[in-house]
C-alpha cells in the first residue's frame, strides 16, 4: 500500500523517527494502541506553534521536526504519519482550512486573519476504515484556553474541537483540500502566499518567518 512508504518527506528510516517508535517496539501492542499511543505522544511532547513557519523542502522532513521541542499542526501531522508508517500502520497527510473564534488576538496582528490555511491532520487506516486525526495542540495549551484535549480512541475521528469547555465555539473547518500521499509543498506554499500575501509573497529569497 502506498501510505505504507517512506518518502523524502516521510522519512521513518531514520534515527530520529526510528527513536521516535523505539519505545513501542518491546511492547505486544495493537495495531490501534500504537496509535493511540503514539498520537499522545506526538501530541503532547511537540508543543504546537504556528508562528514559526518554513518554505524550506527540508524542515518538512519528519527526521527534522523529531529533533525540534515545537511544531505546527502540518509538522505534527508529518510526524505522526512518519511514525505510523514506520510501524506498518498506513497513514496519510489531510488539509485544510480552519476558522479560530478564541485566543484570535495574536492571530489577528501576525496573519491579519483568525483563518489558519493550510491546517494539517492525520488519516490513518484502522480496523479497514480512515479514521481523521489532529495531533495538533498538546494538552497544556488546550488547558490554557480551556479546551478540551483531542483524544484518540482508535474507533471514531477526532480532528475537531468544536466548542469550549463553557460551550463557546473555539473551531470551525472553511475548507478541505482532502488528502496526499506525501507532502504536497508546493500547494502548501502557494495556498499560504495566496492567504496571507502581506507576509510570504516577497520577492526576496525568504525562506523562514517568524512571527
Amino acid at each position: 500500500m502506498k501510505y505504507l512508504e517512506p518518502s523524502y518527506f516521510f522519512d521513518f528510516e531514520s534515527d530520529p523517527v526510528q527513536s521516535l517508535i523505539s519505545e513501542f517496539s518491546g511492547k505486544s501492542l495493537t495495531d490501534k494502541e500504537k496509535t493511540i499511543e503514539l498520537y499522545t505522544k506526538v501530541r503532547d511532547d511537540w508543543k504546537y506553534d504556528p508562528y514559526n513557519i518554513s518554505l524550506a523542502k527540508e524542515n518538512y522532513r519528519a527526521s527534522s521536526i523529531a529533533q525540534k521541542s515545537t511544531g505546527n499542526c502540518v509538522e505534527k501531522s508529518i510526524l505522526l504519519i512518519a511514525g505510523l508508517r514506520a510501524m506498518r500502520i498506513p497513514a496519510r497527510l489531510h488539509l485544510g482550512k480552519v476558522k479560530n473564534h478564541i485566543a484570535v488576538d495574536r492571530l489577528m496582528e501576525k496573519f491579519g486573519s483568525n483563518e489558519l490555511t493550510p491546517h494539517g491532520m492525520v488519516n490513518v487506516f484502522l480496523n479497514n476504515k480512515w479514521l481523521k486525526m489532529s495531533p495538533a495542540f498538546n494538552k497544556t495549551l488546550c488547558e490554557k484556553l480551556n479546551v478540551e484535549p483531542l483524544e484518540f480512541d482508535g474507533e471514531n475521528h477526532s480532528f475537531l474541537q468544536a466548542y469550549n469547555s463553557a460551550g463557546t465555539r473555539f473551531m470551525e473547518y472553511t475548507a478541505d483540500y482532502g488528502h496526499f500521499e506525501d507532502v504536497p509543498l508546493e500547494f502548501m506554499k502557494k495556498n499560504i502566499k495566496e492567504h496571507y500575501p502581506h507576509i510570504f509573497d516577497t520577492k526576496e529569497d525568504i525562506t523562514e518567518f517568524k512571527l
